[in-house]
């Protein structure tokens, strides 16, 4: 009964590291490294990932709001050649879209740590 507890731990253990981590391909940048990677805007595509009325209040120019939870619906907008850039309001869920990007074959995803509120 014992090993039983352990093993349920473990897997929880190990559930909550895979979240956390970051995901295997994606590169993390600062908000300071943004500001480098905005002045060169070719071959790169720039998607906010947080709510239309999030984006409404601030966002940075260039870049296209398509919501989290729209993103696997409208990722055939992106092309999957370029490099995206991806920023939310914290870096989670920017880091959740990467994720997505990932696993639907997008090989150029670079996630902004920190978000919007490291841009401010």
């Amino acid at each position: 009964m014992e090993y039983i507890n352990y093993i349920v731990i473990l897997i929880f253990l190990s559930f909550i590291l895979m979240r956390f981590l970051p995901t295997k391909g994606v590169r993390n940048i600062s908000a300071a490294d943004l500001k480098n990677e905005l002045k060169d805007r070719s071959n790169k595509q720039f998607v906010d990932v947080r709510t239309p009325g999030e984006f409404k209040g601030n966002h940075i120019r260039g870049f296209k709001n398509i919501p989290l939870h729209q993103l696997s619906n409208k990722a055939n907008e992106l092309t999957k050649e370029q490099e995206i850039i991806v920023i939310c309001q914290s870096g989670m869920r920017s880091q959740k879209a990467s994720k997505i990007l990932k696993k639907m074959g997008f090989s150029k995803v670079t996630n902004v740590k920190g978000g919007m509120n490291a841009w401010s």
